[in-house]
């Protein structure tokens, strides 16, 4: 009788592999959602007034999604920060790296970093900056993550002066020149930040000529 019943009334099946695989699909893409909302909100309060209060909970309660969620995808306030520092990479280095990428001699790389860095870093990314500066002094891993970034920023330069090398048989050492032009953009950004009246281009394109006078100096 057992059997019969079974047989009667079969079990609800399984899902089949194609609606299990758009299943984990569905949740994954929700997942990365609820992911960026909370590096969205992260961003928000690191770069609001409020900084010094930054916390997971903070977070969280900003964007309307519980602590919980928020610890599940980030395991402290220290991952969430790190994954900021990650993700505003698009936004300075990134470019740059294109800019000093992409095929051309080196003039006309040196043309592109010039215009790159003819574009005032906004304010928003400029207090971020500061905030994740503040965190790094007082949190190793922070600090090890946006050391990373800045090295990254500086390879930029260094790769720059290398096609110079190359262009002339050697003999130029891009990595202090590369390191000054990082240096005095960083520098250049700065003094941006306080005084929008400052002549970038000019500025940048002074930098650029000289080291390229050293470099290529007899």
């Amino acid at each position: 009788m057992a059997t019969a019943a079974q047989d009667d009334h079969p079990g609800t099946p399984g899902p089949r592999p194609a609606d299990a695989k758009t299943s984990r699909s569905r949740t994954s893409a929700k997942g990365a959602q609820t992911r960026a909302k909370l590096i969205a909100a992260a961003r928000t309060l690191l770069a609001g007034e409020g900084f010094a209060r930054f916390s997971t909970r903070n977070v969280a309660a900003l964007c309307g999604i519980s602590h919980g969620m928020c610890h599940y995808h980030f395991h402290d306030r220290t991952d969430l920060i790190v994954a900021v520092v990650e993700d505003i990479r698009g936004e300075w280095i990134t470019p740059m790296e294109c800019a000093v990428d992409a095929p051309g001699s080196f003039a006309e790389r040196a043309e592109r970093v010039v215009v790159r860095l003819n574009r005032p870093e906004g304010p928003d990314l400029s207090r971020l900056h500061s905030a994740l500066h503040w965190f790094a002094l007082n949190d190793e891993r922070v600090r090890v993550a946006l050391d990373a970034e800045y090295q990254r920023w500086r390879d930029c330069f260094v790769r720059l002066f290398q096609v110079l090398s190359e262009e002339h048989g050697g003999g130029v050492d891009p990595v202090p020149l590369g390191t000054a032009l990082a240096a005095a953009a960083d520098g250049l950004a700065a003094i941006q930040s306080l005084d929008s009246r400052v002549e970038a281009e000019a500025a940048v394109r002074a930098l650029v000529d000289g080291l390229t006078a050293v470099a290529l100096r007899p």
